[in-house]
């Protein structure tokens, strides 16, 4: 098999196991229960409105997408995991919104040169390996003067360090993966948009999260929902003492970010950064 090939296998089998992370759990839950509206802060952030036809990029089950369509746009949303679209589908259809779902890797998005007004990422596109590889296709499909805005968890956020928790307990990464909360890095997206964009508009913010009960309640529920959670543990399950570990880590971290003053709560970091694509 020609070294090309071999790199080719190596991508598919690679975007395989984030489809299938992606699909175990219960994502659906996730997005609604505890962030459900972070998507609306960065589609307006990033001034949708109507006519414009906009992409979103890594949208699961439509967290930006759902209120950029109830702004009026044409959007597309696209996902590498199409098992999210059905739930995505029924919130949409649940609050009158008409939207287009589209299967589609981040790294080599399905659509043309300059398709859209306006390009999205709501904490999905920053989960793709190869994150050069995915910003070049955002700019790539968005029109010249467009609009690129982004949302992701920064790296010393709380779900920045959830994934440094879990590191130790995970397999290593393939060759030139990159982690996700870089995206979260101000000047990381800077170097990875380049002089392509101008406008750069960046701030950090937090969205307060009180759904838990405590922080074993939060480590059990994302053990039972979130994908990349699931798959840390799936891989030690033959460990007992590194399970306990991992739960011992991931209740701890959770305590840490405590900010509920007789209740539990936490303030989970986010960079919200918009660019306008160079004409």
């Amino acid at each position: 098999m020609s070294e090309s090939l071999v790199a080719k296998e190596a991508d598919r089998a690679l975007k395989a196991k984030h489809r299938a992370v992606w699909a175990a759990g219960d994502y659906a839950a996730v997005a609604e229960d505890v962030i459900p509206e972070l998507g609306a802060v960065l589609a307006r952030a990033s001034g949708v409105h109507d006519g414009q036809r906009v992409l979103d990029v890594g949208a699961g089950t439509g967290n930006a997408a759902i209120p950029a369509a109830l702004a009026g746009a044409e959007v597309v949303a696209s996902d590498l995991t199409p098992e999210l679209f059905d739930r995505g589908r029924e919130l949409a259809a649940k609050r009158g919104a008409h939207l287009e779902w589209q299967q589609a890797d981040a790294e080599a998005l399905p659509f043309a040169d300059d398709d859209f007004d306006v390009v999205l990422s709501c904490v999905g596109v920053m989960f793709a390996p190869h994150h050069q590889d995915s910003a070049d296709e955002m700019v790539r499909v968005c029109k010249p003067g467009g609009t690129i805005g982004l949302l992701s968890w920064t790296p010393d956020g709380f779900i920045g360090r959830m994934f440094a928790a879990m590191k130790p307990y995970a397999p290593p990464p393939p060759p030139g993966a990159q982690p996700p909360p870089r995206w979260g890095d101000e000047a990381h997206v800077r170097e990875l948009l380049g002089d392509r964009v101008t406008d750069v508009v960046a701030q950090r913010d937090t969205v307060h999260v009180d759904h838990f009960d405590g922080p074993e309640a939060f480590r059990d529920y994302f053990k039972a929902n979130y994908g990349p959670t699931i798959a840390v543990y799936k891989a030690i399950s033959d460990d007992p003492d590194k399970v306990s570990a991992l739960d011992r880590d991931l209740a701890d971290l959770a305590r840490q970010f405590d900010v509920g003053d007789g209740s539990f709560a936490m303030d989970w970091e986010y960079l919200l950064l918009t660019a306008h694509e160079r004409a």
